[in-house]
């Protein structure tokens, strides 16, 4: 685990996607709705979203696979794949898979160029990308 210097947390409110869609289709009440706030670390290194084991069975989360994952040191294993979370950081929220691995919550690369979220290393937080400060901006084409 990087820790130390650059090192940048952020709180993250998980959310169990399949739980939020049975709300949509009137299969289940709105306080049934497994979440999970964590103080996350921000990896940049990483490319995916990991998660604790026992952050997914708080949350409800089935595994609907499994994906090789590569260590710094070159391991690779195979991990369980989640079903969709919804991940909010910073008031922006976005759909995503997550590895289930370790013992705390990662965000890597994907989720903060989904939510437009850059990292101020200097002040140790996310920010906006000024470019679109109100709202995350797609690049489609």
């Amino acid at each position: 685990m990087r820790s130390g210097m650059g090192e940048v947390r952020v709180k993250a409110k998980l959310t169990n996607a399949v739980d939020e869609a049975m709300v949509r289709r009137g299969l289940l009440k709105p306080e049934e709705v497994r979440t999970y706030e964590a103080v996350a670390l921000v990896d940049t290194g990483a490319v995916r979203t990991i998660l604790p084991p026992h952050v997914v069975a708080r949350l409800g989360l089935a595994a609907r696979g499994q994906r090789m994952a590569e260590y710094a040191d070159g391991r690779k294993e195979a991990v369980s794949v989640t079903e969709p979370l919804v991940l909010e950081l910073e008031g922006r929220d976005t759909l995503d898979e997550a590895l289930v691995l370790g013992d705390e919550v990662l965000i890597g690369q994907t989720v903060l160029e989904k939510l437009d979220l850059f990292v101020d290393c200097q002040r140790r937080r996310l920010v906006a990308n000024p470019a679109h400060p109100d709202q995350p901006v797609t690049k489609v084409k």
